[in-house]
């Protein structure tokens, strides 16, 4: 089974990874981390794209769990460069379990899935998130117990994280609203996905987007992440002048009911987010990069499980 974005799951198999995720974070809470779940199992971790939460938890994951993780790092891959990505894909099948991926174009992402012969996960593209989102949704789970009834809005780029929170939020039903410039809204049939899944979940469109901070009101949570992603250095001087007025700042959380504070990581402390906020009571930044581990984890275990 693949994991590349969050509608190659069932809603009901995704609510049984994060119940496990939750047994498996008060076990290591009371001491007991290492499960002979896994044992024998060898992981991959392909990285085209530097990385500190993704590759942390992903290899406490594994071991915690007794398998084992092998990591090759940019400068030994070269996916479509310095070989085929089918050829990449075929080879590493016949030595490890599993993959999990983390490059650039989705499609790159795609192409080796096709080829692979084991699990895929995407560790992140251009275009999804998926194992992040997953594990913004369980931390957003168990600071109010219900999903349905949150409110959420994510403010700044349509970038990766949007798109696979706009999947998460019509699966499981919150609402998402959004505000980005107008030139970095998310893709057109992103959206388009979104809105079929909401239907397919819930009958009814949970995610809206924004056309200015006059419409914003009060939330449960609000999410934020960088404005200049990896890969696109070539475009920061023109994002910082688009997101001009959307840093997540004191002023805004009180506009907003003071509601919890979400980032992904890596924060630009002083862009996106200041430190005061990021540092504030109404953070839960760490707890959610913590949660990443324990999601994995579950997903890790379901995936060789099922």
């Amino acid at each position: 089974m693949n994991f590349l974005t969050l509608s190659d799951i069932d809603k009901d198999i995704l609510w049984e990874i994060l119940k496990r995720a939750r047994v498996l974070k008060e076990l290591r809470e009371q001491g007991i981390s290492r499960l002979d779940v896994l044992s024998g199992k060898i992981l991959a971790l392909i990285f085209e794209k530097p990385s500190t939460r993704t590759r942390l938890s992903f290899e406490t994951a594994i071991l915690e769990l007794n398998g084992s993780a092998i990591f090759m790092g940019p400068n030994e891959v070269g996916l479509g460069k310095r070989e085929a990505i089918c050829d990449v894909a075929r080879t590493v099948s016949r030595y490890v379990h599993g993959v999990v991926l983390r490059t650039f174009a989705h499609k790159n992402l795609l192409e080796f899935a096709d080829n692979a012969t084991i699990p895929v996960i995407n560790a992140l593209t251009d275009s999804f998130h998926p194992c992040q989102a997953l594990a913004d949704v369980f931390t957003i789970w168990e600071r109010f117990e219900s999903l349905d009834r949150v409110r959420t809005c994510f403010i700044g780029d349509g970038n990766n994280v949007l798109n696979s929170l706009l999947l998460a939020s019509s699966i499981f039903g919150f609402q998402l609203d959004f505000i980005t410039p107008s030139t970095q809204r998310p893709a057109k049939d992103v959206l388009d996905r979104a809105s079929d899944l909401s239907i397919k979940y819930n009958g009814r469109v949970v995610f809206k987007e924004l056309d200015n901070f006059k419409a914003l009101g009060n939330y449960d949570v609000v999410y934020t992440d960088v404005w200049v992603s990896m890969g696109q250095e070539a475009e920061a001087e023109i994002k910082l002048k688009d997101f001009m007025g959307f840093q997540v700042n004191q002023d805004l959380l009180s506009k907003l009911g003071h509601p919890l504070v979400m980032h992904c990581l890596p924060a630009h402390r002083g862009q996106e987010i200041t430190d005061e906020v990021i540092d504030g009571p109404y953070s839960v930044v760490f707890d959610q990069a913590e949660n990443r581990m324990h999601v994995q984890k579950a997903l890790l275990e379901y995936i060789w499980r099922s």
